[in-house]
């Protein structure tokens, strides 16, 4: 997406408390109080992104319904996709095998989120959700499979007929959208983080990206590799981010 707000402060699924949430019904914060947390983030705290966590745990892969269902004047006044975000945090197929597959339903999701934002908003201007957060990022390879795996298979597969003579997969139940979307490299090793100028230079070949967000771990590299290591890792990847930023442009 061309000239997006790009989210200023991210909310992470029920972080350490002290006590249970007002709004949460069971102390392991899962179901509806997801929903509800979401809501809350956005319309109390002022945050303007929500990420959405599929990796290590059952995930809801109809919350955009469900918000719009249980929260519809909000939305009605701060569009999800333009004003407020959802973005999706995916397992990493090549360092989590078992949940490989969770990748695949998570992705399968974002065409039919878009289908129920069309219905609520009367238009297909702003998908609801475009953009998932890679974790334990250490190549461009891992970038561009999910990237590619979207296009090829996911959006491209509904041009397609579902046999000879017969109507295509998008005559047939609906387009699929939006066209492509964004991956966010989270890096949280040291040693990718020191060369993820190089790897992000990698993933952006022959693509027309306006940007990419970039995220760097800082607790993980902390415990791994030791305070000191995880500062300067950082600071490092920044400086080297943004001299790839001035490059590109």
């Amino acid at each position: 997406m061309k000239n997006r707000k790009i989210p200023k402060v991210m909310s992470t699924q029920h972080p350490d408390n002290v006590s249970i949430p007002f709004f949460a019904e069971t102390s392991d914060m899962s179901g509806e109080d997801e929903i509800q947390e979401a809501y809350y983030a956005f319309s109390h705290l002022g945050c303007c992104e929500q990420m959405w966590d599929s990796e290590g745990k059952e995930v809801d892969n109809y919350v955009v319904k469900k918000l719009f269902t249980k929260y519809p004047h909000f939305f009605k006044q701060r569009r999800l996709g333009r004003d407020v975000f959802l973005t999706i945090r995916v397992p990493n197929p090549a360092v989590e095998k078992e949940e490989a597959k969770i990748l695949l339903e998570t992705l399968e999701s974002i065409p039919r989120s878009f289908d129920v934002s069309k219905i609520f908003y009367e238009d297909e201007t702003y998908p609801p959700v475009f953009e998932v957060i890679l974790p334990l990022t250490t190549s461009a390879i891992e970038l561009n499979r999910i990237y590619y795996f979207y296009k090829n298979f996911l959006y491209e597969r509904q041009f397609k007929k579902l046999y000879d003579n017969d109507i295509t997969l998008a005559e047939w139940i609906g387009k699929f959208l939006p066209e492509e979307i964004n991956i966010i490299p989270l890096f949280e090793d040291v040693p990718s983080m020191l060369s993820c100028h190089k790897i992000v230079s990698e993933y952006l070949n022959n693509k027309s990206l306006s940007h990419i967000r970039v995220f760097l771990a800082r607790s993980d590299p902390a415990m791994n590799y030791g305070v000191i290591s995880a500062i300067l890792a950082n600071k490092i990847a920044l400086k080297n981010l943004e001299m790839l930023s001035k490059k590109k442009k």
